[in-house]
């Protein structure tokens, strides 16, 4: 009977710390949405910002040119 008392209450520390941690990991999971969530990255920049890439430098490139450049970058 004394060890099935131990085997339970062992049982019960398990318990509880599993359940504590996935609590903690949830609120902390809600907090990193609450963070991110107004978080506007499509924004245009401010201040003094530099445009580093050029889609195309044709305004309308040919369906075959932009089939290449597909299987080229691997996208």
């Amino acid at each position: 009977m004394l060890s099935f008392c131990r085997a339970v209450y062992h049982t019960l520390k398990v318990f509880i710390l599993f359940v504590t941690c996935t609590v903690l990991f949830y609120y902390g999971m809600m907090w990193l949405h609450e963070e991110y969530q107004n978080y506007h990255r499509y924004d245009e920049p401010k201040g003094t910002a530099v445009k580093v890439s050029n889609t195309s430098q044709a305004s309308n490139p040919e369906w075959l040119d932009r089939l290449l450049l597909f299987y080229l970058s691997g996208e």
